[in-house]
């Protein structure tokens, strides 16, 4: 099993740092947890039970301190961030599903509104926070299913409850930037500098979470069963889960040192020729592990989804010198390969999948990699 001791990745600003993740039982949470954790963070996670069994959190079996508590619960919260002393938050703690915002809209706003309110508070209220990357969505964006990718700087809105709830958590978090955290106030009245990141459709090993494409494939193939994909047309920001971590964690690095100019909103997302549809992720999908099998009901779809959805990714790519490491190809790859392990041989190949992601992107002179 590899290691990336001694690599030198985000200029070593992650070690021995004090970092706390809300939602790190969840998929993106838990990969995020190991990244820092082999980078020899000292992490101490806020999150609810892990939402599935199994789950790619208990699966890692990480050393971190963490707490099982409700984002919604400001006091158990400020409590949790008080004692780890943390230096930085990432808040990825949400109800993170379309449909199930259409069943449960009360509990997606409390989550993902409340739940990011009680996020800048508790970091309001405790002065070893000096940065703040609040994870949000590619369909924060108010969209009218344009051929073009959207821009930080274009209209919130959102057509679906979940949607809705993130474009409020934007708007929830400039109003904070200008209210407690404001730019021109940094190391006068404050010490604390915030952004947010929207990703889009992200796929990788260790995620089980109902109603999305590749975990649904992947049970169905495992049982047996031909999966039914419900909008093959439908075309999303597919991208490989350690692509927009390294994202956020480079957005990170910029805030800790002090760079008030990234106190804002990224989008981080696939290339131009990786937005792909529905029904070309099966059939790469298919390539990988030729049991898996797909149709396409007949009947018409229960609730409003967007057809189109890409991200303009320029700012990123100009300002941060961020950029994707995995193609589309390679990122259906990793990740059918990870699920093929596991349920084949009984192997998490979590670790050494980072371990190879970094070697790569050192080969290709990643910013993050570099001695600065």
């Amino acid at each position: 099993m590899g290691s990336l001791v001694n690599m030198n990745l985000f200029g070593n600003i992650y070690e021995d740092k004090k970092v706390f993740i809300t939602g790190h039982t969840g998929f993106k949470g838990s990969w995020l947890s190991l990244w820092l954790n082999q980078l020899n963070a000292k992490v101490t996670g806020y999150s609810l039970e892990p939402p599935t069994d199994p789950n790619h959190h208990e699966l890692l079996n990480l050393n971190i301190d963490s707490n099982i508590n409700d984002i919604r619960d400001l006091s158990s919260l400020t409590k949790a961030l008080k004692k780890s002393r943390a230096e930085i938050v990432f808040h990825l703690a949400a109800q993170p599903l379309v449909k199930e915002s259409y069943a449960n809209p009360i509990f997606t706003y409390e989550t993902n509104v409340i739940g990011t309110l009680n996020v800048l508070e508790a970091c309001k209220n405790v002065p070893s926070v000096k940065a703040i990357v609040i994870i949000t969505t590619d369909k924060c964006y108010e969209n009218v299913e344009k051929e073009e990718g959207y821009k930080e700087s274009d209209r919130l809105g959102g057509y679906d409850p979940y949607s809705s709830s993130k474009a409020c958590a934007e708007i929830l978090v400039s109003s904070y930037r200008s209210s407690y955290f404001n730019l021109n106030e940094f190391k006068k009245e404050h010490s604390t500098l915030v952004a947010t990141a929207r990703a889009g459709n992200i796929i990788g090993g260790g995620d089980w979470a109902k109603d999305r494409l590749i975990p649904d494939v992947i049970k169905s193939t495992i049982n047996r069963q031909t999966t039914h994909i419900r909008n093959p047309y439908y075309v999303r920001p597919w991208q490989y889960v350690l692509d927009p971590l390294s994202g956020y964690l480079l957005l990170g690095w910029k805030l800790m040192e002090g760079k008030k100019e990234f106190a804002c909103a990224w989008n981080f997302g696939p290339e131009e020729q990786d937005f792909k549809t529905v029904e070309q992720v099966v059939k790469n999908a298919q390539e990988h592990w030729s049991d898996i099998q797909y149709e396409t009901p007949k009947t018409n779809i229960k609730f409003h989804e967007t057809k189109i959805l890409k991200l303009d990714c320029t700012k990123a790519k100009n300002n941060l010198k961020w950029q994707n490491i995995t193609n589309f190809k390679e990122t259906l790859g990793n990740t059918i390969r990870w699920y093929k392990n596991y349920y084949n041989s009984n192997q998490v190949e979590s670790q050494n999948g980072l371990v190879s992601y970094v070697n790569i992107a050192i080969r290709r002179k990643a910013i993050w990699t570099l001695n600065n």
